[in-house]
């Protein structure tokens, strides 16, 4: 990523709040789709920011994504970050019965994860 890049200046604030790290080889790769559990790992450590993450009752992240049919395809890395979004009620599975964690999220539901995280953390 270059300063000049029209993003930049977001994904810095974004790396400096630590709500990013990038992949494993230290790249970001801002030209690509994320997915809905990189997404969910993004709100849950916005989560803490807010400090709403203090106020979710403590629950094994297996028991927390166990009712969803592929609860289990959650990645190691993500399990507590897409079941804290669960347990604070800013996402919903994309049905009753799936998370559809790996697949890429939309803009709508970006929206709707942000728009329920300051909600849930009383912002707005």
């Amino acid at each position: 990523m270059k300063a000049s890049d029209w993003y930049s200046d977001a994904v810095w604030t974004a790396k400096q709040y630590q709500l990013i790290t990038g992949f494993e080889d230290g790249s970001f790769r801002p030209m690509e789709m994320i997915t809905r559990e990189q997404a969910m790992t993004i709100i849950s450590k916005a989560m803490t920011l807010t400090r709403l993450k203090e106020r979710l009752p403590v629950q094994d992240a297996i028991v927390t994504l166990r009712p969803f049919e592929d609860g289990g395809q959650v990645a190691s890395w993500a399990q507590n970050d897409v079941a804290a979004c669960i347990l604070a009620g800013i996402i919903t599975g994309r049905s009753d019965a799936t998370i559809a964690a790996r697949a890429s999220v939309t803009r709508a539901e970006v929206t709707i994860m942000l728009q329920q995280l300051l909600k849930k953390s009383d912002l707005i």
